[in-house]
């Protein structure tokens, strides 16, 4: 049986479609079975999902609230509620005290020291015991005046020795 010109044309354009279709649903089904093997996954290595993420802005005059040792560095750690109550109170004053296990989580946090910059954590980047932070910020030359745009994230805790945000590294000691 002969097809005419047109009825070709049309034939091979449903056979491509049909091609198409096949690719696309091949590679959301990739994708979904991607996705579902990372959140099973061993975390030896790998990307930590942060549990909650918050971002806003906190006062310049009240840094000294943030853990010992860490007033002056762009990022930290927050292990446990005595430290994190009044940083929450002062950083996000009308929203409720989130609970957080803080035996099994702790709280990062990321800052600029020298500009007004809006940060915010993406992900974390979870390799041997060292958890990086990797994030995304505006860039501004606005100069720190009365308050410091901070970035904060919940992840557990486990396995996790170090925390590492640029080139800086920290020992998470608790």
């Amino acid at each position: 049986m002969k097809l005419s010109a047109k009825k070709y044309r049309k034939h091979q354009l449903l056979q491509q479609k049909s091609v198409l279709i096949l690719i696309i649903v091949a590679l959301a089904l990739f994708c979904l079975y991607s996705c579902a093997a990372t959140e099973t996954q061993n975390r030896q290595h790998g990307q930590i999902k942060p549990l909650y993420k918050w971002n806003g802005d906190y006062p310049l005059t009240q840094l000294f609230r943030l853990p010992a040792g860490q007033q002056e560095l762009s990022f930290g750690y927050i292990s446990d509620i005595e430290t994190f109550l009044p940083i929450w109170r002062i950083f996000m004053p009308t929203e409720i005290l989130p609970s957080v296990d803080f035996t099994k989580n702790f709280i990062v946090f990321i800052r600029d020291t020298k500009f007004y910059n809006q940060k915010y954590i993406l992900t974390i980047k979870l390799e041997e015991t060292t958890a990086e932070i990797l994030a995304m910020e505006t860039m501004s030359t606005i100069p720190l005046e009365d308050k410091v745009a901070m970035a904060m994230a919940v992840i557990p805790r486990t396995g996790i020795t170090y925390i590492k945000y640029g080139a800086e590294i920290i020992k998470a000691t608790e």
